[in-house]
């Protein structure tokens, strides 16, 4: 199983947007998906149409009581796609989880052996504390959405130079499969100039699909759907396809067979 990390610290970049669209389009190319919701918020969850009531084990319990990712995880609408959801028990364990031997491996720990999936992503919460360290500890690789505004550029190089010290200290096979533009605004400039700046800095690491400012992204998950599935032919749901269908291309080739 590939593990994505998606990833930045700083909050509203349309992360959890990526994870719900990013995981239904794989799922829609065939692939057989794990969705792991690692913000308290269950935004992720919700967005994928797991009520509250609905979460009968949590992302808490595979990272803190030890139990199995086969345990925990729930069945969505969309074929091919799973999810372990989010509880607000999980806005504890960070405090939980300071006091226990191998804190930042208890989620590569839960995600070792055969498992099933082909993919699973990880949506982390928009901060850099202990439960965002698991993932990236138990992470092939990182996937960073960055919105097109100046404040987001700082908030990279401080991610950047988290993933190295996560490198050199926890998970040497860390990398960063690629950063994702999002709500791209063409009319404006600053979105321009940013995208420009990010290009220049990271080259071929950004990738060519970008993600636009788009009514029916933001509409989708008060109905419990990825855009995707809420409207397909929107313009965010057709670049979120693009976006799948490059980062497959980059994708290490660790599938196991369909």
């Amino acid at each position: 199983m590939i593990r994505v990390a998606i990833a930045n610290q700083k909050g509203g970049v349309g992360k959890t947007t990526t994870a719900i669209n990013i995981a239904t389009a794989m799922a829609a190319t065939g692939w057989k998906v794990l969705l792991i919701d690692l913000d308290p918020q269950g935004n992720a969850s919700t967005g994928i149409g797991i009520g509250v009531s609905a979460r009968e084990r949590s992302s808490y319990d595979l990272m803190v009581d030890g139990m199995s990712v086969s345990d925990c995880v729930q069945a969505t609408r969309i074929p091919g796609l799973d999810v372990i959801p989010a509880t607000v028990d999980l806005s504890g364990a960070e405090v939980e989880l300071v006091s226990v031997e191998n804190r930042t491996d208890r989620l590569r720990t839960a995600l070792a052996g055969e498992s099933g999936y082909d993919i699973c992503f990880i949506d982390c919460p928009p901060s850099l504390g202990l439960l965002t360290l698991n993932a990236l500890c138990a992470a092939d690789t990182l996937l960073v959405p960055l919105q097109c505004e100046f404040f987001a550029l700082e908030g990279l190089s401080q991610l950047l130079q988290t993933v190295e010290r996560v490198q050199q200290r926890f998970n040497s096979g860390l990398g960063i499969i690629g950063i994702a533009l999002t709500m791209f605004d063409r009319r404006n400039r600053l979105t321009d100039q940013v995208a420009d700046d990010v290009r220049s800095c990271l080259g071929n690491l950004v990738f060519e699909s970008v993600i636009p400012r788009n009514v029916r992204l933001s509409e989708a998950p008060s109905h419990g759907l990825p855009a995707l599935v809420y409207d397909h032919t929107c313009a965010g749901s057709r670049a979120y396809m693009a976006l799948a269908r490059e980062l497959i291309t980059r994708l290490p080739e660790k599938r196991i067979a369909a």
